[in-house]
């Protein structure tokens, strides 16, 4: 089984294979609704660049683009670094599959360091029984394999597919296996939940990920453990394009990450 300290491009075999180039492998069992897991790319874009500059330091913000529908197998990867200062760097980072772009993102990196603004309180934690007091709740593999990849504990809110009359879901999500809880894992974990409209539907559609950007609220210096607590809102859904909130907690109520995704629906 792997270990809690395994980082996600392990799973994945993540490998260096010529000066700031990089290959991984996704196998059919983190298929999404239409193709790879889109938020394992976006997690490789990520360790990717801590690779290639992050120089140890933490992430802030991801900027991610779909540029083509990629497909299972060997994702190429490269990067460029560009420090801004002493203490921040962006690192770019395209991926491309059988020699076609099909993403490219922007990672920035920034020390932590004190100054005299007062800290602001985050956005809080919405009361949920605890995780292991909720059901699991998992798609069906032969619509999403990737589901499988995930735990998730519905907390609050309405289930994918009963015909609820509110477009939101909350719940507690572990990655299967656990891998070490850091922004490439927030990113895939801010992925796990079908997209915020679904809770409206009583059949599935299609609705890929055309851009997702992840900003953090915290270095992630203080170990966390899975599971964390993932809200999923839709903002909108209107003309085949839909915009999802998401807000990712630890058990202790700490504001970890908010992400946005950009929906196209093809149903």
């Amino acid at each position: 089984m792997m270990q809690l300290t395994s980082r996600l491009g392990d799973e994945f075999a993540l490998a260096e294979t010529d000066h700031r180039i990089w290959r991984a492998q996704i196998d059919e069992s983190w298929r999404g609704w239409t193709g790879p897991h889109g938020g394992v790319i976006a997690g490789l874009l990520v360790e990717v660049a801590r690779r290639a500059g992050g120089d140890g330091l933490p992430v802030r913000a991801v900027d991610l683009r779909f540029l083509g529908r990629p497909a299972d197998g060997v994702l190429t990867f490269q990067a460029s670094a560009h420090p801004v200062g002493r203490s921040t760097a962006v690192v770019e980072v395209m991926a491309e599959q059988e020699g076609k772009s099909v993403a490219s993102a922007a990672i920035t990196f920034g020390r932590t360091t004190p100054t005299q603004v007062p800290d602001l309180p985050p956005t809080t934690a919405p009361r949920v029984p605890a995780p292991y007091d909720c059901l699991p709740f998992r798609l069906p593999p032969e619509i999403v394999p990737a589901a499988a990849h995930f735990d998730v504990r519905p907390a609050a809110g309405p289930l994918p597919l009963t015909g609820a009359d509110e477009a939101w879901m909350c719940a507690w999500i572990s990655l299967v296996p656990e891998l070490s809880t850091d922004a490439a894992a927030l990113a895939v974990l801010a992925d796990a939940l079908p997209p915020g409209f679904f809770p409206t539907l009583s059949l599935p559609v299609a609705a890929p990920t055309v851009a997702f950007s992840m900003h953090l609220h915290t270095d992630l210096t203080r170990p966390t453990q899975q599971p964390v607590l993932v809200r999923a809102t839709n903002a909108s859904t209107a003309g085949g394009w839909s915009v999802d909130d998401i807000d990712i907690w630890d058990r202790g109520g700490t504001l970890l990450a908010s992400a946005r995704q950009t929906r196209r629906v093809l149903g």
